[in-house]
């Protein structure tokens, strides 16, 4: 399963942000394999999660990302006999990213494993032995600056949503320790300092002047709709206060009105690349989960539906909408958008239905 069957599809059309979507992000496995789940492809959802752990298992060092047989990604290069969609240069094959330092993997990985063992799987000792490895890296790496989900092309940052996957790898590796009933002193450090770092983002990212939640740990107030996917991965819970007002805080400062949302304000959040974008699809399904969590069920599912009607005849959906004209920006069709049709129905049924989302 790939983000997208194409490359270099422009956001914007003339724009330069054109990158080779063919290859299998473990960031969007981990979301696939949760969806599958969700509407009962769980045979599908199994076989996906054996291949990203194999993959994994393969790899000297873990990977943001993988070809279709779990190879490298290869380098990034601009082909300069094709002019690009609508004149869109350049046309990319390969994508640099696979190279860029993204703390999240750690928490992707090991939430896969805690999926593949929940759904029935076993892990071999060996696996199991380098899950752990990553998790003690997990403790020690989210200080660090890396590129976070955005793949950002310039400086580093600490960024909070890395700090919180960093989270999620010591709470799903204290999870899988304790389903393997393996000795509890193991698993108490590792739940300890999941305890730990949550709190740390709670205090660290808070900006008490912007009432919200900041991309990064140093509490600058700036927003990133990221931030959205923390209740979601169990970081933080929707209705804690502070998540509840960065959840609205996002709803009006990065509107692009009708519903979109923006991943970041460009003037705000420089990313290395010239030119702003569209808005992108899978923030404005993490609000309606955000929003359906927080018992604003009503407004989610105004929301929701007003994105399901957005997708082309043939129902698919592209990673951007252009919010002033209503058109499809990026590759297409796009895994990403996709996943956030089938969670957040799922969660919205469950709701109305009175069970759990």
């Amino acid at each position: 399963m790939v983000a997208a069957p194409t490359s270099s599809l422009p956001a914007p059309i003339g724009g330069v942000r054109n990158w080779d979507y063919r290859y299998t992000w473990i960031r969007d496995a981990a979301y696939a394999v949760f969806a599958l789940r969700r509407v009962g492809f769980g045979e599908e959802a199994d076989a996906f999660l054996g291949w990203v752990l194999d993959a994994f298992e393969q790899s000297r060092s873990p990977r943001i990302m993988y070809t279709l047989l779990g190879d490298p990604v290869p380098e990034e290069i601009q082909d300069a006999e094709l002019e690009g969609y609508r004149s869109s240069a350049p046309v990319r094959w390969g994508n640099g990213a696979a190279d860029q330092r993204q703390h999240d993997v750690y928490g992707e990985v090991l939430d896969c494993a805690d999926q593949w063992l929940r759904g029935g799987g076993d892990l071999q000792p060996a696996l199991w032995s380098r899950l752990a490895e990553l998790a003690d890296t997990a403790a020690r790496a989210w200080r660090q600056p890396d590129q976070g989900i955005w793949e950002v092309r310039n400086e580093a940052r600490v960024f909070t949503y890395s700090a919180g996957m960093c989270q999620v790898a010591l709470d799903r590796t204290a999870a899988i320790s304790e389903r393997l009933g393996l000795p509890r002193q193991a698993t108490a450090r590792w739940r300890g300092e999941a305890e730990k770092l949550r709190q740390i983002i709670l205090d660290r990212s808070w900006n008490e002047k912007a009432r919200c939640l900041s991309e990064d740990l140093d509490g600058s107030g700036t927003l990133d709709a990221s931030l959205l996917a923390l209740p979601l991965r169990k970081v933080i819970p929707a209705d804690h206060p502070r998540m509840a007002a960065t959840t609205a805080a996002i709803t009006e400062r990065l509107s692009a009105g009708g519903g979109l949302l923006y991943r970041y304000l460009h003037d705000h959040s420089p990313d290395g690349l010239p030119g702003d974008e569209g808005a992108f699809l899978l923030c404005s399904f993490w609000l309606v989960d955000n929003l359906v969590m927080q018992g604003e069920i009503g407004r989610a599912e105004d929301l929701y539906a007003s994105l399901c009607a957005r997708a082309g005849p043939l129902g698919l959906l592209p990673e951007q909408i252009d919010p002033s004209t209503g058109a499809f920006m990026g590759n297409f069709p796009q895994a990403f958008s996709h996943i956030g049709i089938i969670v957040s129905g799922v969660n919205l049924a469950r709701a109305k239905a009175g069970t759990q989302a």
